[in-house]
């Protein structure tokens, strides 16, 4: 997904988003606030199938499904994406990529050595290449290339259209060294994460000048320097061709061929079963399906227990097969259509059961966490007490739980923001903001001003009623906080009053026969019925309710449909900052009561729509639509809190793609646990393309949900995400990757503190430091590490579900006969 809305040139490694398609609280004493060590905490491994390289055949081609065909071979440009990174992974060279564990590890394919020969007066790192190094047109790599990438990337040329820099303008010079295999990096100020640079590392033929940089490397790469070379990219297939590189210098690649095949991810399954694709990351439905198809391997043809057809009762397939065959021809005509499509459905069920249990799922962790984002520029979230106090109300393992528990992983929150657990540096830093309270999070709301009662009272400056009237007529002075106090016990006075005159009619209208029938005969004389349990009025209510309670879920629609629940109500623009209808989810414990009760406050009409009421105390802003949509329930009943009149509802966005439905379940539950403490949301369900930047990176949304990918380089990298916002010359705010709009000069200050410290320990506990605070500003809340399913051809070795560690190419293929046939393959 590309960052929209993020400046050029500010960022040395723009780490991409990635939905679950799918990632902080109080300020307690910081100092000793972890509650967890590095020292106890472990990744979980990768699953790939490892194999030594005699147990794996030379030759043959492996498919590998990506998203799309990478819209730009250029990983530095704006809308380089994971097919970006992943191709490239293959073709050019990268200095110290990730080791399983998570640390930058040196690539002796390209170095022989790289270390920091002298700190003062400044920094200087000499590069040792491998002599036999060689690009694929056999020209030896060398100091040209870096030091036609370092003036590209600098920022100092705005004709080199480039989005990551951090590190290159730190360097003052480079110097060719004993000759062109050694290069001389002179730093200007010290830089810890110099192990960052250089990677990918491009030949001077593209970084050289800008027409090549800009557009020369979107196409193609004509020189390259990886295990593999670009053979080809076809637009019509979806597909870009990699061949064996035949100047490799390194172990030989054990393929012939690796080609990247653009497969949505709703079509993966299909691919996998007609043979389109051997790799594939794949959803949790996908990897059911593969678990049954291994499981019914030995059914004997036997009809699937799973799939269509599957829920067909005997009783059912009788009726089915009597209509069919029945004496009535319309309806005999449209059993038989109905059964011939099942049957051809079923057929084709069976065949793709089939052909998946050739693959295996290969499971572990992701590198990347999904966090909850809470929008701190406006707001109720402008209040770091409601920030934490939605923190506080949220219980992160059961978070966990629902994504990775189903999954068979490891369902633990995430502690820390700038590694994840296994990172050399991990720390859980969550105490910083401390664990799930609810009495702490009402605590912390109250204190900013929301309370049960402030929804329905107007701002304490104003005035209400002939009272107020009778008063200002007099010209007395504003009201005081004990004429509020006073209005606030004659509130609850009359609450009581409003509630022991509801359970006294309850009580009447269940008193049986008699009152029922007088009811009936009142309808019938004409003069209705005024008692509140009375036939009709009940099944009216009913029906209101159950279509609130309904509408939790249907009525939220998503944003770009035509058919919009409510489409004909006005919108809530104002609160939305959109054109479109978005209603309001009801609570749930709520949703039988709203309709009475909006009803004895005048506010149904007699039609059952709501009645628009523009002087009503409490009422959200906008009009209500019609019965049918999710109307809120007024925040008395749900007890939602408010202040001056207005309830507390966030805006929370979600992508509505179906390979969203685990972010969407886990947004779910975050909205019931906000309900226990008296926040709404108002879940606004976009399509995935438009999720990043029509709402995430433009700030329209209160909350959301999405990922960051794991890094080496927390210094560097963490600092664009959770810097503190600034304010440009035209107004706007300049928000580079932090789009919580939350940050301080203190975290602030702690990145670049741990960006020049050279000794990585004291640079690691720099970066807990700041992670302290990030967990304190409560802009963000890590929940927990993305699951990493990945559907691969069973005889494939070494490729799967990765986990921090980068591909090695070369190694991946199918194993020979003698490996396939062994015991451990036998069982998988």
């Amino acid at each position: 997904m590309s960052h929209v809305g993020v400046p050029r040139g500010t960022v040395r490694k723009r780490r991409s988003l990635a939905l679950l398609t799918t990632g902080v609280l109080t300020i307690p004493v910081l100092a000793g606030c972890s509650s967890g060590s590095e020292e106890t905490s472990r990744g979980v491994p990768q699953d790939i199938a490892p194999a030594t390289r005699q147990a794996v055949s030379d030759g043959s081609t492996v498919n590998w499904a990506v998203d799309a065909l990478p819209a730009t071979f250029n990983a530095f440009q704006a809308d380089a994406d994971s097919a970006t990174t992943r191709i490239t992974g293959a073709l050019l060279p990268a200095l110290f990529p990730m080791d399983a564990s998570g640390q930058p590890k040196l690539n002796p394919d390209y170095l022989e050595s790289a270390k920091i020969i002298e700190r003062e007066p400044k920094q200087v790192v000499l590069y040792k290449l491998n002599q036999q190094a060689v690009w694929s047109d056999g020209r030896e790599i060398g100091a040209p290339d870096f030091v036609a990438q370092w003036r590209a990337l600098r920022g100092k040329d705005s004709a080199f259209w480039t989005a990551r820099n951090s590190g290159y303008e730190r360097i003052e010079k480079i110097e060719r060294g004993a000759d062109d295999l050694q290069v001389r990096v002179t730093f200007s100020k010290p830089y810890a994460d110099w192990r960052s640079l250089f990677s990918p590392l491009y030949p001077k033929e593209i970084t050289g000048s800008p027409d090549a940089f800009n557009d020369g490397a979107r196409t193609t790469l004509k020189n390259t320097a990886g295990p593999f070379v670009l053979r080809s990219v076809s637009k019509a297939k979806g597909t870009v061709t990699l061949a064996r590189n035949p100047r490799w210098w390194g172990d030989k690649a054990k393929l012939d061929t690796l080609v990247f095949r653009a497969v949505a991810a709703g079509d993966r399954t299909r691919a996998l079963a007609d043979g389109t694709v051997d790799v594939a990351d794949i959803d949790a439905s996908t990897a059911d399906r593969i678990a049954l198809a291994r499981r019914d391997r030995g059914n004997n043809g036997q009809p699937l227990a799973h799939g269509p057809g599957s829920e067909t009762t005997p009783a059912g397939a009788l009726r089915s097969w009597a209509l069919a065959h029945g004496s009535d021809e319309e309806a005999a005509e449209i059993a038989q259509a109905a059964r011939e499509k099942n049957r051809k459905a079923v057929v084709a069920y069976t065949a793709e059961q089939k052909a998946l249990r050739d693959f295996a799922v290969r499971k572990s962790l992701e590198p990347a966490y999904t966090q909850l984002a809470l929008n701190g520029e406006s707001g109720p979230l402008a209040d770091d007490r409601v920030r934490r106090a939605v923190a506080r109300a949220l219980d992160r393992e059961e978070l966990a739980r629902t994504v990775l528990g189903p999954l068979g992983l490891p369902a633990k929150p995430l502690g820390s923001h700038l590694a994840l657990a296994g990172q050399p540096g991990y720390k859980d830093g969550s105490g910083a903001l401390g664990d799930q309270n609810t009495k702490e999070a009402q605590a912390l709301l109250a204190d900013a001003g929301w309370t049960r009662g402030g929804a329905v009272q107007p701002p304490k400056d104003t005035k209400a009623g002939s009272e107020a009237e009778k008063k200002g007529a007099k010209g007395d002075a504003p009201g005081t906080e004990e004429d509020a106090e006073k209005e606030a016990a004659e509130g609850t006075k009359d609450d009581k009053e409003a509630k022991n005159e509801k359970a006294e009619n309850e009580k009447k209208a269940g008193q049986g026969g008699e009152e029922e029938k007088a009811g009936k005969k009142a309808e019938q004389d004409g003069e209705g019925s005024t008692a509140e349990g009375s036939t009709a009025e009940g099944k009216k209510a009913d029906r209101v309710s159950e279509d609130s309670a309904a509408s939790r879920d249907e009525g939220l629609y998503i944003v770009g449909e035509d058919n919009k629940p409510g489409a004909h109500a006005p919108a809530r623009a104002a609160s939305t900052g959109a054109s479109a209808v978005h209603v309001l989810a009801p609570a749930r414990t709520a949703a039988a009561q709203s309709a009475a009760l909006l009803r004895q406050a005048g506010a149904l009409g007699e039609d059952g729509a709501v009645a628009a009421q523009d002087k009503q105390p409490g009422g959200a802003a906008g009009a209500y639509a019609p019965v049918g949509t999710a109307a809120p329930a007024p925040a008395a009943a749900k007890g939602q809190l408010g202040k001056d009149g207005k309830a507390l509802t966030l805006r929370f966005v979600l992508p509505s793609g179906p390979g969203s439905q685990s972010l969407r379940s886990v947004g779910d539950k975050i909205a019931a646990m906000l309900e226990k403490i008296g926040i709404g949301t108002e879940i606004i369900k976009v399509p995935d393309e438009s999720y990043f930047k029509d709402h995430v990176a433009s700030g329209a949304y209160d909350l959301a949900l999405y990922s960051w990918p794991a890094t080496a380089y927390p210094a560097t990298d963490g600092r664009p995400i959770y810097a503190k916002p600034e304010p440009a010359t035209d107004g706007s705010l300049l928000v580079e990757q932090n789009y919580t709009r939350v940050g301080t000069d203190h975290i602030d200050q702690l990145f670049d503190q741990a960006a020049a410290e050279l000794d990585e320990n004291a640079a690691r506990e720099l970066i807990k430091q700041a992670d302290a605070r990030i967990w304190a500003a409560a802009g963000s809340i890590p929940l927990f590490q993305r699951p990493q399913l990945v559907a691969v051809d069973k005889k494939l070795a070494n490729v799967g579900a990765f986990g921090f560690a980068a591909p090695r190419y070369q190694d991946i293929g199918f194993k020979n006969r003698q490996a396939a046939g062994s015991p451990a393959d036998r069982k998988k």
